[in-house]
């Protein structure tokens, strides 16, 4: 962790979409946790002044998350607006004047990467890199050698501890839990490996479509948008060994050697999907072969681990929106009959609610020793007063905190693992909209016992349960 704080946040894309359905909540969040007391100065070409700018800050709350009439007047002082066009050195110098006093601002770029380079590069021509720090948004290159050559250009003006790689899903307290969860229960341990663990897999479910997306989604897939960052960042938080410090450079040292261990996927351990209707989508090509749905399976080959398959799914127009773990236990030897005998598991909801449930056998009613499985559930849903997932990281960032961000070697490894089969031409099934995705899955790439499809939570009948408050 650097020691300094940013004395100035600059917002690129400070008038996009994601300004004003995540960033202006998050800010205003910020702030009323005292978390942000620094000029805000947004950049963007949209022919605006400040009112307008505030004005549009004042319409995101409304619409995302509620306006706080003092924190707003609070954040309303702190706004700043530079309008211009990011290859124009007069919008920097424009920043530049902005900045008076600040020594090191951090630079949020919420912009296409192919800009990426041009707004870098300013910034150094203009002197405003210097002592700053910069945070970049997803995605974070196309494939190995564009995230190879977007850390080339971030290196040419910033040192790899002042770039900040943003993966929202990393500021989620649920992904974080998984690790807590892991190492502050003693009774984990004994269990969480290859000798216990059967199969583990992870399920990221969306019941809704591309929704007027067409455009990036049809340039990006499900791979790149969330299984090649999001995903591998779970199955690091399942995968990674006990880190010796907590320190952020410790703790990330620990998620990279999980990817290390991770050979290139095969082709032959991929199912892509896409939903039918997708191309008929606003933006998508007419024969678009990108998937909406992908399911793979790989093996992490530490001594931990050896031997022990991970599926990952993730699609659009599946059946509910749900991202879930869930990890099966190899079978014991028992004196229940073998064919009533279910495999004891381990379930790990991360959203839209936290839930962590152990799946055991207990005997069923009757007489007979015939097992039945029932579920142990710890459940607890999001509190208003909790701190949203953008607010987190973009706190972390200023702060200089590197824990919840990706380093350059992890983020080229995720690439290096995904890298053969993004350049392989491998088969595409479609699915109806509301299935799990092709009937492939099941023949291609499927767990023993088969996956466990997640269920909305209203839908849930479980034996015991505990609401943890």
């Amino acid at each position: 962790m650097s020691n300094f704080h940013s004395d100035a946040l600059v917002f690129f894309g400070a008038t996009g979409d994601l300004a004003y359905k995540k960033i202006f909540p998050a800010l205003q969040g910020m702030l009323r946790r005292g978390r942000l007391e620094v000029p805000v100065i947004g950049v963007a070409k949209a022919g605006w002044d400040l009112e307008q700018f505030r004005a549009r800050a004042h319409d995101s709350l409304e619409k995302h998350g509620g306006v706080d009439a003092a924190a707003f007047e609070k954040l309303s002082g702190l706004l700043r607006y530079v309008d211009g066009d990011y290859t124009d050195p007069a919008t920097f110098q424009a920043i530049r004047k902005e900045l008076t006093g600040a020594q090191h601002p951090a630079h949020y770029l919420a912009i296409p990467p192919v800009l990426f380079g041009t707004v870098v590069e300013q910034l150094a021509k203009s002197g405003s890199a210097q002592g700053a720090r910069v945070i970049v948004e997803k995605p974070f290159g196309h494939d190995l050698a564009s995230a190879q050559e977007l850390n080339r250009i971030l290196h040419a003006s910033f040192p790899e501890s002042g770039i900040f790689r943003i993966d929202h899903y990393l500021g989620k307290r649920p992904v974080n839990n998984v690790v807590v969860f892991r190492f502050a229960n003693a009774f984990m341990e004994p269990f969480w490996n290859r000798n216990y663990i059967d199969s583990v897999q992870i399920t990221m479910a969306e019941d809704f479509g591309v929704q007027g997306r067409g455009a990036f989604y049809d340039q990006t897939g499900t791979i790149r948008d969330v299984i090649q960052n999001h995903l591998f960042q779970i199955l690091c938080n399942l995968g990674m060994e006990p880190p010796v410090r907590i320190d952020s450079e410790t703790v990330r040292d620990e998620k990279v050697k999980v990817l290390k261990a991770i050979r290139p996927l095969e082709v032959t351990n991929l199912v892509r999907g896409q939903f039918k209707g997708y191309r008929q989508e606003k933006g998508v090509a007419p024969d678009s072969k990108m998937e909406t749905f992908a399911a793979l399976r790989v093996e992490i080959e530490s001594w931990r681990w050896k031997g022990v398959p991970f599926y990952i799914r993730a699609g659009k127009n599946l059946p509910v929106t749900c991202t879930e773990v869930l990890a099966r236990f190899r079978k014991p030897p028992s004196v229940v009959r073998e064919d009533a005998l279910s495999r004891n598991h381990l379930r790990f909801r991360i959203s839209p609610e936290m839930t962590i449930a152990m799946g055991a056998t207990v005997m069923a009613p009757g007489e007979a020793l015939v097992g039945e499985t029932v579920e142990m559930v710890a459940s607890r849903h999001p509190r208003p007063e909790e701190m949203e997932a953008y607010e987190r990281v973009l706190g972390d960032a200023m702060a200089g905190d590197t824990t919840l961000f990706a380093r350059q070697d992890y983020v080229e490894e995720a690439w290096r693992i995904v890298d053969p089969v993004l350049k392989a031409d491998t088969p595409l099934y479609e699915y109806e909209k509301g299935a799990w995705g092709p009937s492939e899955v099941d023949k291609i790439v499927s767990p023993a016992g088969g996956w466990q499809n997640p269920i909305a939570t209203d839908q849930e009948d479980f034996r015991v349960a505990t609401q943890v408050a």
